[in-house]
């Protein structure tokens, strides 16, 4: 579990972060949303260390990382995993030697032990036959599978994902956000992600988080977007004319069955 207290990151005199409260759950995809400019990249990347926050607290199991000595962040980084949007894979390095990687950096395993370890990642993100391919012979959604199996290959307490479904086609798109779903249950982890995919929030967003101008204007969950009384968010969220009339088709049936529960008890 992650606890941000009171965040707060300016550069110069332009504050970005306007004192940021909230909870990543483990166990759950927690997703960060809001529109460019919300303050979500820099929100992320303060919960991973590369900003310094000017005050407030990010706390892993209870521990502020601000106040961690470098050998604790070293090895709360060797329990961390990152997807980076691009997948930001090694061109020069083969599909088996990118998810090896994190092994080579922060385990002190066998040669063997860590080929093994490879190829049960490569097994669980469904890569078949691509071990001694390099990047530049996969397609987009093989190098974000990719990029997914070196995020997880340390068994991590915490995933990062940054846009995981950026330049993917809907389908893709879809295998990806059902592959990080099920890696959050299968390990238990504390995943958050930033995304500005609406289909993600509506079909796997377990904890939202939405930031707007450096503010949390709200959290809840897919299931309560619905009827979230927050009229920035229901503007972002249903901004295309499909989730337009996704939301009053939900919202129509959501009435027709609290008046036939009334009736019912009646």
């Amino acid at each position: 579990m992650i606890e941000v207290k009171n965040l707060r990151k300016s550069f110069g005199d332009a504050e970005v972060l306007k004192g940021i409260s909230t909870t990543m759950e483990k166990g759950k995809v927690n997703l960060i949303i809001g529109q460019s400019g919300s303050g979500k990249t820099v929100f992320l990347k303060s919960l991973l260390n590369v900003f310094q926050p000017t005050s407030g607290e990010i706390l892993f199991d209870g521990k502020d990382i601000n106040k961690m000595s470098r050998d604790e962040k070293q090895h709360l980084r060797s329990e961390i995993g990152t997807l980076f949007q691009g997948s930001a894979l090694f061109d020069s390095m083969t599909v088996e030697e990118n998810i090896m990687f994190p092994l080579d950096m922060f385990t002190n395993l066998t040669y063997t032990d860590k080929k093994k370890r490879v190829q049960e990642v490569i097994g669980r993100v469904h890569l078949v036959n691509a071990n001694k391919k390099f990047p530049s012979e996969i397609s987009g959604g093989m190098q974000k599978r990719v990029a997914i199996a070196r995020a997880i290959v340390n068994n991590p307490k915490y995933l990062f994902c940054d846009e995981p479904n950026s330049g993917l086609d809907p389908y893709t798109s879809n295998v990806i956000d059902d592959l990080l779903l099920e890696i959050t249950k299968e390990y238990n982890t504390t995943t958050i992600i930033n995304t500005h995919d609406m289909n993600s929030v509506m079909t796997i967003g377990e904890k939202i988080v939405y930031l707007r101008l450096g503010i949390k204007e709200w959290e809840g969950n897919k299931d309560i977007l619905i009827n979230a009384n927050n009229q920035n968010l229901i503007d972002f969220v249903y901004s295309s004319e499909l989730f337009k009339e996704l939301r009053k088709f939900l919202l129509d049936n959501n009435q027709s069955s609290i008046q036939n529960q009334i009736t019912k008890d009646e």
